[in-house]
Formats: C-alpha cells, sequence, structure tokens
C-alpha cells in the first residue's frame, strides 16, 4: 500500500467463537422441544374443551416451534466459515430468520383475531375445566422455556426472537385462564374469544419491536448503543488526528458490529509515532469506549479525500 493508505482492522467473519446466539444451542433445542411438546397437548386440549383460546395459544406455540427451528437452522448456517465471494460467510442468516419470525408472527397474529370474531358471531360451548388444566401445562412450560432463554436474549436478536414468542405464549396462558375462569364462575361465554383477541393483540406490539431492529440490521443502521457523534468526538481526540470522514458503523449480525472510517493524520505525527502506532491507538480508543471491535481505518494525508471517488463519501 502507498504512503497514507493503511488499514487497520480486527478480525473479518464470524468471530471463532461463533456468533452470539451459537453460545445458546442447547437452551433453544431444550427449549423446541418444550414446545413441541405442549403444542401437542394444547391441540388436544382445545378439540376436548372446544376451547378457541387455548387452539389459539396452541397455534401460536407451533410458530413459536418453527420460528425456534429457524433460528437453530440459521445459527447453524451463521458459523459456517467465510468463502472468497462471502468474506463475511452466512452471518446474516440469523437476521434474517428473525424477519421471517417476524412475517410469521403477524399472519398467525392476524388469524387468531379473525377466528376471534368468528367466535363472537357463532358462540362455543367452550368447557372451561379442561381449559384451565391445559392452560396451567402451558404456563408451566412456558415458565420454564422463559427461565432457559433469558440469559441469551441478552446477546442475540435471533435468540431474542425466541424469548420474546415464549413470553407472548406465557401472556396467552393467563389469558385462557382467565377466560376459562370466567366461563366456569359467570358462564360467560364471549370470554373465550375475547382472550384470543388478547393473544392477537400482544402478538403485534413486540413483533413491530423486533421487526424494526431487524430491519435496521438490514439497513446496515449504526448499532443501537454506539453513538456516532461520540464516536467521531473521541477519534478527533487522539494525538495527530486532523480530521475524520467517510465514517461507517453497521451490523453484521447479533455481537459483530463493524466500522471502518478514513482518519486524516499529519504526516509529522506518522513520522515521529509510526502508522503502526497510530492504528493501534484508533483501535484501542474504540475498544475501550465503544462496543465495536471490528474496525478498519485508512490513514491519509490532509487534501487526500479530493482524489477519492465520489462514491465514497
Amino acid at each position: 500500500m502507498g504512503a497514507g493508505h493503511d488499514h487497520g482492522h480486527a478480525h473479518g467473519g464470524p468471530p471463532p467463537a461463533g456468533t452470539a446466539g451459537a453460545a445458546h444451542r442447547i437452551r433453544l433445542r431444550i427449549a423446541l422441544g418444550i414446545t413441541l411438546t405442549v403444542m401437542v397437548v394444547e391441540i388436544a386440549g382445545g378439540l376436548l374443551a372446544d376451547s378457541l383460546a387455548l387452539l389459539a395459544d396452541a397455534t401460536h406455540m407451533a410458530t413459536d416451534a418453527l420460528g425456534l427451528a429457524m433460528a437453530l437452522l440459521a445459527i447453524h448456517f451463521a458459523n459456517r466459515p467465510a468463502t472468497g465471494n462471502r468474506t463475511f460467510g452466512y452471518a446474516r442468516a440469523e437476521i434474517l430468520a428473525a424477519l421471517a419470525n417476524c412475517l410469521l408472527l403477524l399472519g398467525v397474529g392476524g388469524y387468531v383475531l379473525y377466528e376471534a370474531i368468528q367466535r363472537f358471531i357463532t358462540p362455543a360451548d367452550t368447557a372451561g375445566g379442561l381449559t384451565i388444566v391445559f392452560g396451567l401445562i402451558g404456563l408451566a412450560a412456558n415458565m420454564i422455556s422463559l427461565s432457559i432463554l433469558v440469559r441469551g436474549q441478552r446477546d442475540s436478536i435471533n435468540v431474542r426472537g425466541a424469548y420474546l414468542e415464549v413470553m407472548a405464549d406465557a401472556l396467552g396462558s393467563v389469558a385462557v385462564l382467565i377466560s376459562a375462569a370466567l366461563i366456569l364462575t359467570t358462564g360467560w361465554r364471549a370470554a373465550d374469544p375475547v382472550a384470543s383477541i388478547v393473544i392477537g393483540l400482544m402478538i403485534v406490539p413486540r413483533t413491530v419491536k423486533l421487526l424494526r431492529e431487524t430491519l435496521d440490521v438490514l439497513l446496515e443502521a449504526a448499532p443501537k448503543n454506539v453513538d456516532m457523534g461520540e464516536v467521531r468526538a473521541h477519534i478527533l481526540g487522539l494525538p495527530g488526528v486532523a480530521d475524520v470522514h467517510d465514517l461507517h458503523a453497521w451490523t453484521i449480525t447479533s455481537g459483530m458490529p463493524v466500522l471502518s472510517a478514513h482518519v486524516v493524520v499529519s504526516p509529522d505525527v506518522l513520522d515521529a509515532i509510526g502508522h503502526e502506532k497510530m492504528l493501534h491507538d484508533l483501535q484501542g480508543c474504540l475498544g475501550t469506549h465503544f462496543d465495536v471491535a471490528h474496525c478498519t481505518f485508512q490513514l491519509e494525508p490532509g487534501g487526500h479525500a479530493e482524489h477519492e471517488a465520489k462514491l465514497c463519501h
């Protein structure tokens, strides 16, 4: 490389330990097993009790099972090694799985709401006692799954999607129990479709939130915990740095934020401390103050930006 064009970087592609979601494979597998078991139990219970709320919760659990399976499959692909053409490997597979999860959840939410409206038109004779039994089974299973996934949801958007799905299931089980109790104590049959509507509406807000996070990654927005103004200020605060431009930060997948920048440095400073020391200072600055370990810097003299292609600005 010519003078003033040194590049510093810290890793390319998935880190040696894998993506953030990879550390939670076992937790996802256990949660998937629990979800599939309870789904079958709730379907049987819903048919026996003629409870739409219980069937709605079972349908949502089926969606969760599919979501958990997609999350596990995405983790498998995301941790495959990088290639010459795919320099970050398939790390984005986890984000695509989260996006698919969002679309699936919105579809299920709409279906549950539609079925609830049909039950208002044509009420069913729901067996409250059986609904309570199967609802308690579902709630207990959801609480176990939540305890398994609570740690991983902080690290991976993929695992967070699974965690939020199970949380909504737990709330849905509570809604099922309340509706069944109302049917037993008051005979109010409308409690069943009302609970179904509550379950459907609970799907939407958390899905929209997850969808927003997923789209931010796909649109290469700056990581939410990285203030680009502060990053620029820190870089400019280093001795010898005159300017910084083409500063970009984005997320490949959960736990893999990356950053690149063109840093204008005084030639006298580079002659005095050397390119390696300057790159070390830049990496240390961002690694210490910000959650960005994968950085690429181009060191250049003043005026060099005028000779770069306009596409780079």
